[in-house]
């Protein structure tokens, strides 16, 4: 068993002591290499860097080393020299890949195009936190420009004379879209690799799919026209009716205006005042008159004007003086019979004299 002696324990407490200037020795020898290896970078002449501190970025851009401060800045490397992007092959092996080559051309038909499209940054900032992949959206906007431009050629054009003003359109499309999503990215240049018509296999597809859409455009054509056909003879039998119609109606105006004429050349007068009594009846229908028509000229006596005792009794006494007239005019055998009636009709509209015709079969029995 082992006896414990106090002579030791200052030797121990040395011990510790080394121990714990060794482990600090240790971190620091550690520690200082990997904070000054972080604290310095290096930019190559075809780089840009993007130095972010504290969510700040800026770029920088002269080549050479440079430091930045640990576990606070941040260095982002890119690459802006020119580098391109295939379309519709893999540059790999050269292998045509249908999904992008295969277009329909503005005269329907098929053809496979190939295109590299080089571009570079020139903006890494943009490049960098502008958007999760610019190099994704670079090939969807290069992708959907090439279709819009081959589709609006025929297919002579885009496989022999077409291809430089092809590649030209292509290429202001695509720097219009860039510029428009502001990725920090720019095309330098699109040229067409390849350009042939489609495989047996693809034009073979496409005949099955012609002969389909022809197949159902007949069979439309068949549902339709006896509908049509339908519609129009139809329309053309409405259309006579119509027309038999208002050439009835017309002769039958034209047989009533001969006729009115006939009686009016007959009695002028009779007519006008006819006439003018149907046109009163529809310009003052809820107006209450008295049309005095004993004497030469008409007298109208509006019966809404007056309010009261004293309207009434002016009504009445009105009234009065009409029939004491008329009973006057028959006494006196100036006007007798059907011939010499010209009492007082009253109707909702208001009171008013007899038929016009009465009115001047009367006057002229009293000439």
């Amino acid at each position: 068993m082992e006896t414990f002696d106090p002579s030791k324990k200052p030797k121990l407490n040395k011990i510790t002591g080394l121990l714990k200037k060794s482990g600090v020795i240790a971190v620091l020898v550690i520690a200082i290499p990997v904070i000054g290896i972080g604290s310095v970078y290096n930019i190559q002449e075809q780089e840009q860097a993007v130095l972010t501190t504290l969510g700040s970025a800026k770029t920088v851009a002269e080549p050479g080393l440079h430091f930045k401060i640990p576990f606070i800045q941040r260095v982002q490397k890119v690459n802006t020299t020119i580098q391109g992007v295939a379309i519709g092959y893999d540059p790999s092996d050269n292998q045509s890949e249908e999904a992008d080559s295969l277009m329909i051309t503005s005269d329907y038909n098929f053809v496979n195009v190939d295109f590299f499209v080089e571009y570079k940054v020139v903006d890494p900032v943009k490049a960098v936190y502008a958007s999760q992949d610019p190099f994704t959206i670079l090939q969807n906007i290069s992708r959907s420009c090439i279709r819009t431009v081959i589709g609006s050629y025929d297919v002579d054009s885009v496989l022999t004379t077409g291809k430089n003003e092809i590649q030209s359109r292509v290429k202001e499309m695509v720097m219009n879209k860039l510029e428009q999503h502001d990725v920090g990215l720019s095309v330098v240049n699109v040229t067409i690799q390849d350009s042939e018509p489609p495989t047996a296999e693809v034009m073979e597809t496409a005949k099955q799919g012609k002969e389909t859409a022809i197949n159902n455009a007949n069979k439309y054509r068949n549902e339709k026209l006896p509908e049509a056909t339908a519609q129009t003879d139809k329309i053309l039998q409405e259309a006579e009716s119509s027309k038999v119609q208002r050439v009835n109606e017309a002769n039958a105006e034209v047989a009533k205006f001969n006729a009115m004429y006939e009686e009016y050349s007959k009695n002028p007068e009779v007519t006008r005042k006819r006439m003018f009594y149907e046109a009163m009846e529809d310009v003052l229908p809820g107006m209450k008159v008295i049309i005095d028509g004993t004497g030469k000229t008409d007298t109208i006596l509006p019966l809404d004007s007056f309010t009261g005792a004293a309207g009434a009794a002016a009504s009445q006494d009105a009234g009065n003086n009409a029939t004491g007239q008329n009973s006057l005019g028959n006494s006196s055998g100036e006007r007798t019979g059907n011939d010499g009636k010209s009492g007082m009709k009253q109707s909702g509209s208001g009171t008013q004299s007899t038929g016009s015709q009465t009115d001047h079969g009367a006057e002229e029995a009293a000439e």
